[in-house]
Protein backbone atom coordinates (compact mmCIF):
# COMPACT_ATOMS: atom_id res chain seq x y z
CA UNK A 1 0.00 0.00 0.00
CA UNK A 2 1.39 3.39 -1.05
CA UNK A 3 1.11 6.33 0.38
CA UNK A 4 -1.99 7.83 -2.02
CA UNK A 5 -3.71 4.80 -0.26
CA UNK A 6 -2.31 5.04 3.08
CA UNK A 7 -3.30 8.65 3.16
CA UNK A 8 -6.70 7.81 1.60
CA UNK A 9 -7.14 5.64 4.97
CA UNK A 10 -6.58 8.52 7.30
CA UNK A 11 -8.84 10.95 5.59
CA UNK A 12 -11.55 8.82 5.34
CA UNK A 13 -11.19 7.75 9.20
CA UNK A 14 -11.12 11.39 10.12
CA UNK A 15 -14.52 11.71 8.19
CA UNK A 16 -16.09 8.61 9.94
CA UNK A 17 -14.79 9.42 13.47
CA UNK A 18 -14.02 6.60 15.35
CA UNK A 19 -14.84 3.16 15.42
CA UNK A 20 -17.88 3.50 17.19
CA UNK A 21 -18.37 0.80 20.59
CA UNK A 22 -19.12 -2.52 19.47
CA UNK A 23 -18.59 -2.14 16.09
CA UNK A 24 -15.58 -1.70 14.60
CA UNK A 25 -15.71 -4.68 12.57
CA UNK A 26 -18.45 -3.43 10.33
CA UNK A 27 -16.93 -0.04 10.35
CA UNK A 28 -14.02 -1.47 8.99
CA UNK A 29 -15.54 -2.94 6.54
CA UNK A 30 -17.37 0.12 5.16
CA UNK A 31 -14.38 1.64 5.25
CA UNK A 32 -12.28 -0.41 3.19
CA UNK A 33 -15.31 -1.02 1.11
CA UNK A 34 -15.79 2.37 0.14
CA UNK A 35 -11.88 2.68 -0.79
CA UNK A 36 -12.43 -0.17 -2.93
CA UNK A 37 -15.96 0.92 -4.86
CA UNK A 38 -14.51 4.30 -5.28
CA UNK A 39 -11.47 3.26 -7.19
CA UNK A 40 -9.12 4.52 -4.16
CA UNK A 41 -7.52 1.44 -3.33
CA UNK A 42 -7.53 0.19 -6.89
CA UNK A 43 -7.42 -3.57 -7.82
CA UNK A 44 -3.93 -5.48 -6.85
CA UNK A 45 -3.00 -2.78 -3.95
CA UNK A 46 -1.50 -5.08 -0.96
CA UNK A 47 -2.75 -4.23 2.04
CA UNK A 48 -0.18 -4.63 4.50
CA UNK A 49 -1.92 -5.63 7.80
CA UNK A 50 0.09 -3.41 10.14
CA UNK A 51 -0.56 -0.17 8.35
CA UNK A 52 -4.01 -0.24 7.73
CA UNK A 53 -4.21 -1.70 11.05
CA UNK A 54 -2.48 1.61 12.09
CA UNK A 55 -4.27 4.30 9.77
CA UNK A 56 -7.45 2.38 10.86
CA UNK A 57 -6.71 2.63 14.47
CA UNK A 58 -8.18 -0.66 15.32
CA UNK A 59 -6.39 -4.09 16.31
CA UNK A 60 -5.13 -6.52 13.97
CA UNK A 61 -7.26 -9.40 14.83
CA UNK A 62 -10.77 -6.85 13.99
CA UNK A 63 -8.60 -6.16 10.48
CA UNK A 64 -8.27 -9.92 10.10
CA UNK A 65 -12.51 -9.94 10.46
CA UNK A 66 -12.96 -6.92 8.23
CA UNK A 67 -10.69 -8.50 5.64
CA UNK A 68 -12.69 -11.96 5.72
CA UNK A 69 -15.89 -10.12 5.04
CA UNK A 70 -14.17 -8.40 2.16
CA UNK A 71 -12.95 -11.81 0.87
CA UNK A 72 -16.44 -12.95 1.22
CA UNK A 73 -17.69 -10.26 -1.29
CA UNK A 74 -14.95 -10.74 -3.90
CA UNK A 75 -13.61 -7.56 -3.22
CA UNK A 76 -10.40 -8.73 -1.72
CA UNK A 77 -8.29 -11.58 -2.44
CA UNK A 78 -6.03 -13.43 0.41
CA UNK A 79 -3.20 -14.87 -0.83
CA UNK A 80 -1.04 -17.72 1.02
CA UNK A 81 2.83 -16.08 2.16
CA UNK A 82 1.21 -13.11 0.09
CA UNK A 83 -0.85 -11.35 2.86
CA UNK A 84 -4.16 -9.73 1.46
CA UNK A 85 -4.90 -7.23 -1.90
CA UNK A 86 -7.40 -5.98 -3.32
CA UNK A 87 -9.11 -8.24 -6.36
CA UNK A 88 -8.70 -7.74 -9.69
CA UNK A 89 -11.27 -9.35 -11.33
CA UNK A 90 -11.04 -11.72 -14.60
CA UNK A 91 -13.11 -12.97 -17.18
CA UNK A 92 -14.80 -15.46 -15.19
CA UNK A 93 -15.58 -13.54 -12.93
CA UNK A 94 -17.11 -10.77 -15.35
CA UNK A 95 -18.97 -14.38 -17.29
CA UNK A 96 -20.48 -14.99 -13.37
CA UNK A 97 -21.51 -11.34 -12.24
CA UNK A 98 -23.21 -10.70 -15.55
CA UNK A 99 -25.19 -14.17 -14.39
CA UNK A 100 -26.36 -12.50 -11.57
CA UNK A 101 -27.22 -9.97 -13.07
CA UNK A 102 -29.30 -11.28 -15.79
CA UNK A 103 -31.47 -13.16 -13.17
CA UNK A 104 -31.88 -9.76 -11.28
CA UNK A 105 -32.67 -7.16 -13.68
CA UNK A 106 -34.53 -9.17 -15.83
CA UNK A 107 -36.95 -10.75 -13.57
CA UNK A 108 -37.15 -7.56 -11.57
CA UNK A 109 -38.74 -5.74 -14.73
CA UNK A 110 -40.69 -8.87 -15.91
CA UNK A 111 -42.43 -9.39 -12.30
CA UNK A 112 -42.51 -5.83 -10.99
CA UNK A 113 -46.17 -4.02 -11.51
CA UNK A 114 -45.07 -1.10 -13.86
CA UNK A 115 -45.17 2.21 -12.27
CA UNK A 116 -43.93 6.04 -12.99
CA UNK A 117 -40.25 5.98 -12.07
CA UNK A 118 -38.85 9.22 -10.90
CA UNK A 119 -35.42 7.59 -9.16
CA UNK A 120 -34.51 5.88 -12.70
CA UNK A 121 -35.55 9.28 -14.67
CA UNK A 122 -33.07 11.17 -12.53
CA UNK A 123 -30.48 8.14 -12.69
CA UNK A 124 -30.74 8.34 -16.33
CA UNK A 125 -30.67 12.58 -16.73
CA UNK A 126 -27.81 12.39 -14.92
CA UNK A 127 -26.04 9.58 -16.76
CA UNK A 128 -26.67 12.43 -19.92
CA UNK A 129 -25.67 15.44 -17.79
CA UNK A 130 -22.41 13.66 -17.16
CA UNK A 131 -21.74 12.28 -21.01
CA UNK A 132 -22.05 16.18 -21.86
CA UNK A 133 -19.72 16.80 -19.45
CA UNK A 134 -17.55 13.94 -20.90
CA UNK A 135 -17.60 13.01 -16.83
CA UNK A 136 -16.90 9.45 -16.98
CA UNK A 137 -17.25 8.40 -13.36
CA UNK A 138 -20.07 10.60 -13.13
CA UNK A 139 -21.93 8.17 -16.34
CA UNK A 140 -20.48 5.16 -14.53
CA UNK A 141 -22.25 6.12 -11.17
CA UNK A 142 -25.45 7.03 -12.68
CA UNK A 143 -25.57 3.80 -14.38
CA UNK A 144 -25.25 1.41 -11.38
CA UNK A 145 -27.51 3.20 -9.66
CA UNK A 146 -29.96 2.88 -12.29
CA UNK A 147 -29.33 -1.26 -12.32
CA UNK A 148 -29.71 -0.77 -8.64
CA UNK A 149 -33.34 1.29 -9.41
CA UNK A 150 -34.10 -1.67 -11.43
CA UNK A 151 -33.59 -4.63 -8.93
CA UNK A 152 -35.53 -2.31 -5.77
CA UNK A 153 -38.18 -2.51 -8.73
CA UNK A 154 -38.83 -6.16 -7.25
CA UNK A 155 -39.38 -5.10 -3.33
CA UNK A 156 -36.42 -7.63 -1.97
CA UNK A 157 -33.98 -6.73 0.75
CA UNK A 158 -32.07 -9.67 -0.71
CA UNK A 159 -32.07 -9.26 -4.19
CA UNK A 160 -30.88 -5.61 -3.12
CA UNK A 161 -28.29 -6.67 -0.73
CA UNK A 162 -27.22 -9.15 -3.91
CA UNK A 163 -27.08 -6.06 -6.31
CA UNK A 164 -25.45 -4.34 -4.26
CA UNK A 165 -22.80 -7.19 -3.71
CA UNK A 166 -22.43 -7.35 -7.20
CA UNK A 167 -22.28 -3.53 -8.06
CA UNK A 168 -19.55 -3.29 -5.86
CA UNK A 169 -17.63 -6.20 -7.51
CA UNK A 170 -18.37 -4.19 -11.28
CA UNK A 171 -16.67 -0.96 -9.51
CA UNK A 172 -13.45 -3.56 -9.73
CA UNK A 173 -14.11 -4.26 -13.13
CA UNK A 174 -14.75 -0.85 -14.36
CA UNK A 175 -11.50 0.32 -12.65
CA UNK A 176 -9.73 -0.35 -16.26
CA UNK A 177 -12.77 1.34 -18.07
CA UNK A 178 -12.69 4.78 -15.79
CA UNK A 179 -11.31 6.83 -18.37
CA UNK A 180 -12.58 5.46 -21.45
CA UNK A 181 -16.04 7.36 -22.32
CA UNK A 182 -17.15 5.19 -25.70
CA UNK A 183 -17.29 2.64 -22.65
CA UNK A 184 -20.70 4.09 -20.88
CA UNK A 185 -22.18 6.43 -23.39
CA UNK A 186 -24.32 3.86 -25.51
CA UNK A 187 -25.56 2.40 -22.54
CA UNK A 188 -27.34 6.33 -21.36
CA UNK A 189 -29.87 6.15 -24.22
CA UNK A 190 -30.75 2.13 -23.52
CA UNK A 191 -31.55 2.80 -19.78
CA UNK A 192 -34.07 5.21 -21.23
CA UNK A 193 -35.52 2.83 -23.41
CA UNK A 194 -35.63 -0.05 -20.78
CA UNK A 195 -37.52 2.54 -18.46
CA UNK A 196 -39.94 3.67 -21.22
CA UNK A 197 -40.76 0.08 -22.03
CA UNK A 198 -41.41 -0.66 -18.62
CA UNK A 199 -43.38 2.11 -17.57
CA UNK A 200 -45.76 1.58 -20.70
CA UNK A 201 -46.14 -1.89 -19.53
CA UNK A 202 -44.05 -3.86 -21.95
CA UNK A 203 -42.62 -5.21 -19.21
CA UNK A 204 -41.35 -8.34 -21.65
CA UNK A 205 -39.84 -6.13 -24.22
CA UNK A 206 -38.25 -3.96 -21.10
CA UNK A 207 -36.88 -7.58 -19.77
CA UNK A 208 -35.78 -8.69 -23.35
CA UNK A 209 -34.44 -5.30 -23.62
CA UNK A 210 -31.94 -5.54 -20.51
CA UNK A 211 -31.11 -9.07 -21.41
CA UNK A 212 -29.68 -8.03 -24.56
CA UNK A 213 -28.03 -4.82 -22.72
CA UNK A 214 -26.56 -7.05 -20.25
CA UNK A 215 -24.88 -9.41 -22.88
CA UNK A 216 -23.66 -6.32 -24.93
CA UNK A 217 -21.93 -5.52 -21.75
CA UNK A 218 -20.65 -8.82 -20.82
CA UNK A 219 -18.95 -9.16 -24.84
CA UNK A 220 -17.68 -5.05 -24.22
CA UNK A 221 -15.73 -6.09 -21.17
CA UNK A 222 -14.01 -9.70 -22.33
CA UNK A 223 -13.30 -8.05 -25.32
CA UNK A 224 -11.25 -5.70 -23.13
CA UNK A 225 -10.27 -8.50 -20.61
CA UNK A 226 -9.41 -11.36 -23.38
CA UNK A 227 -9.65 -9.89 -26.93
CA UNK A 228 -12.35 -10.34 -29.28
CA UNK A 229 -11.57 -14.23 -30.38
CA UNK A 230 -11.57 -15.33 -26.85
CA UNK A 231 -14.64 -13.15 -25.51
CA UNK A 232 -16.77 -15.05 -28.68
CA UNK A 233 -15.11 -18.63 -27.58
CA UNK A 234 -16.25 -17.50 -24.35
CA UNK A 235 -20.16 -17.15 -24.85
CA UNK A 236 -20.71 -20.60 -26.26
Amino acid sequence: MNTVEHEFLRTAVAQAGPAPQGEAIPWAVDVLRQGVVTGRLPPGTRLSEARVSEALQVSRNTLREAFTVLVGENLLVRVPNRGVSVARPGADDVREIHRVRLALETSALRWSDPAPQPELHAAVEDGRAARGRRDVPGMADANQRFHRGVVELAGSARQNELMSRTLAEMRLVFHSMRQDPSFHEPYIERNARILELFEQGRREESALQMHHYLEASRQQLLDVLEGPASAAAGTR
